[in-house]
């Protein structure tokens, strides 16, 4: 593990001095299954891989999730070992961000929907911290969950148009066997709570078979999915939409793939899924 900057580039020029191809696997840390299959996918294409931990507090619209974001950084060191990962570059704020931020990177027309209307400025944030740990590690491939599809689309569009030289690896989304996405956030459910959350994915998957069905409608999409999360009035949806996989703007007719979007909360913790669908 190292701490810093000036650390992680000296271990990645090594690597290269010795003709590696580098991957990095950006996180916030509290790793899971779905950071080990994006590991794993680092491993098998890459020589050297490089794991990111950093919970990037500019990202954030809240601060009590900041605040109660979890950080056990031994486990997921160890975690990180046992993956065979080469090096983790696990940053203080400080060392990220030593001076008043007056640069940042913003995605437009991407970044003003759904997830950016419902937490103002967090893909800014996003951005902006993806943008420093791809120029600090420079590696040839980056790796990234398709669970948070419209993050994974922000920074797929960054990196084209700022010519950034890295070739940006979706991986798709782990799931208990239940269905339920993998996230840092499901420990945070409580038991009745978590007894539901596997309903998110049944509705996309009723949304995807209307689709797979012939349904051109995205409302009569939208409402197989509602039916579904009507059996458990706990969650509170913020959205549920249709959206062209490309830009993530609605679309007014179904025709070829779609992606089927949403975020919901139950009790105190949101959860955001996605399910891709072709007419």
């Amino acid at each position: 593990m190292v701490a810093t900057i000036a650390d992680t580039r000296v271990l990645v020029a090594a690597a290269r001095k010795r003709g590696l191809s580098v991957g990095v696997v950006p996180t916030m840390g509290a790793l899971h299954e779905g950071h080990a299959a994006l590991i794993r996918r680092a491993r098998e294409e890459t020589g050297y891989v490089v794991v990111t931990l950093f919970v990037n507090p500019i990202q954030f619209d809240r601060e009590e999730d900041l605040a109660r974001y979890p950080r056990p950084l031994e486990a997921d060191l160890e975690y990180c070992q046992s993956l065979q990962v080469d090096s983790v570059f696990a940053p203080r704020a400080g060392e990220m961000y030593p001076d008043e931020l007056l640069t940042a990177v913003e995605v437009g027309g991407l970044s003003s929907r759904l997830e950016g209307e419902f937490r103002p400025g967090h893909f800014k944030g996003v951005a902006t911290v993806v943008a420093k740990l791809l120029n600090i590690v420079q590696a040839d491939r980056a790796y990234f969950g398709e669970k948070d599809a419209q993050q994974l689309a922000v920074i797929q569009k960054m990196v084209a148009d700022l010519n950034i030289p890295v070739t940006v690896v979706p991986v798709e989304t782990v799931r208990e066997e239940d269905g339920l996405a993998l996230s840092s956030r499901n420990r945070l459910l409580l038991p009745e709570h978590r007894a539901v959350a596997p309903l998110l994915y049944q509705a996309l998957s009723a949304a995807r078979a209307s689709v797979e069905a012939g349904a051109t409608d995205p409302h009569e999409a939208r409402n197989a999915a509602l039916a579904v999360l009507a059996q458990a009035p706990a969650f509170r949806l913020d959205y549920l939409e249709v959206v062209d996989p490309a830009i993530f703007q609605p679309v007014h007719v179904i025709s070829g793939e779609v992606r089927i979007v949403t975020a919901a909360w139950l009790g105190s913790v949101r959860l955001i899924d996605n399910a891709r669908a072709t007419c």
